[in-house]
């Protein structure tokens, strides 16, 4: 396994990252067990997880994942082994994400994070948070596949720099070692620097965003700003749901698999997205590579990521992922992989 400096920070963190949505809904405890022993033996340091998880988010379901990780980390005791990651959900600001989590007005306020914070530590049976991400911004934005710029006239949003300022006594409690956004925009990013600067606070450590072959986009804007800024990208969806596999291509839908099980996430089944898949996967194919470890090669070979989070509901894959770090792709796929880039850029952000 290969490590790399998280942001400005003293951690060093595994370049696989174990990304853990499916349990509680697509995993047992039991798997979930099995996945984080498998993991922590090759050498994965950075686990992943959130108080919304598992993914599609249910009621019943709410908080299964992290207590998942908690039931493992009690009977391993494992705690000073692992990087734990979690997320506090925000605010309804689309129609795909829960009201049932402190209600749909779940802003990053005192009441809110210090009651997400607590919860998140109890479900995890740990006293402190590696790295604590705000799921969403308190803010309409054009994330999670919405395009253009969602303007809202007068929405009520809690100030970055109050959101900070909490956030910050969570470090000085020992609660939280580091901080960090996720699927936030160069904006954003902007202000929690420069309220940070001007506050004398703790500054972002990461950014989880998605970054795949099917969405770039992080490449435009937010790619210089944060490698140059030292916050590192935690890479979310490197596969695209699975697509960059091959396995949905020509309307396949393997039983079990997260995009025959939900309707929801159409995201990256676009025909422009099956056609730049197709691709990618020909190419894959035509140097003898697995087509997902082309795909993650290619995320791990960035140099502004500094940890590719992967997702697995079986250990073979969780094996063919993990793997993916000892492939380093030629300069003829790489120039294959920038000329379907080219043809058919992002056609699933």
């Amino acid at each position: 396994m290969q490590y790399r400096q998280l942001g400005q920070t003293d951690l060093n963190v595994s370049l696989i990252g174990l990304g853990t949505m499916t349990w509680g809904e697509q995993n047992s405890e039991a798997e979930a067990h099995a996945q984080l022993d498998f993991a922590v033996e090759r050498g994965i340091t950075l686990i992943d997880t959130a108080e919304m998880y598992p993914v599609p988010p249910k009621v019943e379901t709410y908080g299964l994942t992290e207590r998942y990780i908690g039931s493992w980390l009690k009977k391993r005791g494992r705690r000073d082994d692992v990087i734990i990651a979690s997320k506090i959900a925000g605010p309804q600001r689309q129609p795909h994400q829960p009201q049932y989590i402190r209600g749909a007005g779940n802003q990053f306020d005192r009441s809110n994070l210090e009651a997400a914070l607590h919860a998140s530590l109890e479900r995890l049976q740990t006293d402190y948070l590696d790295i604590y991400q705000l799921h969403w911004p308190d803010r309409s934005t054009n994330t999670f596949g919405r395009m253009g710029y969602p303007w809202m006239e007068n929405e009520q949003s809690i100030a970055i720099e109050e959101t900070l300022s909490v956030l910050a006594e969570f470090v000085r409690a020992g609660k939280v070692r580091h901080i960090g956004v996720s699927n936030e925009t160069p904006w954003g990013v902007a202000q929690f620097l420069r309220a940070a600067e001007k506050l004398g606070l703790p500054r972002i450590v990461s950014i989880q965003n998605p970054y795949n072959l099917l969405n770039r986009t992080f490449e435009i804007g937010l790619a210089e700003f944060t490698h140059r800024e030292q916050i590192g990208l935690l890479a979310y969806s490197p596969l695209a749901f699975g697509m960059l596999s091959g396995k949905y291509l020509d309307g396949a839908r393997p039983a079990n698999a997260r995009l025959t099980l939900y309707s929801r996430f159409q995201r990256y089944t676009k025909p422009s997205a099956e056609a730049a898949t197709r691709a990618y996967v020909q190419l894959a194919r035509q140097h003898g590579l697995s087509p997902a470890q082309m795909a993650l090669a290619y995320i791990n070979s960035r140099p502004f990521v500094t940890s590719n989070l992967i997702g697995a509901t079986t250990l073979r894959q969780l094996e063919e992922n993990i793997a993916s770090t000892t492939l380093t792709l030629n300069t003829e796929v790489l120039a294959g992989i920038e000329a379907i880039h080219a043809d058919i850029a992002n056609p699933a952000p």
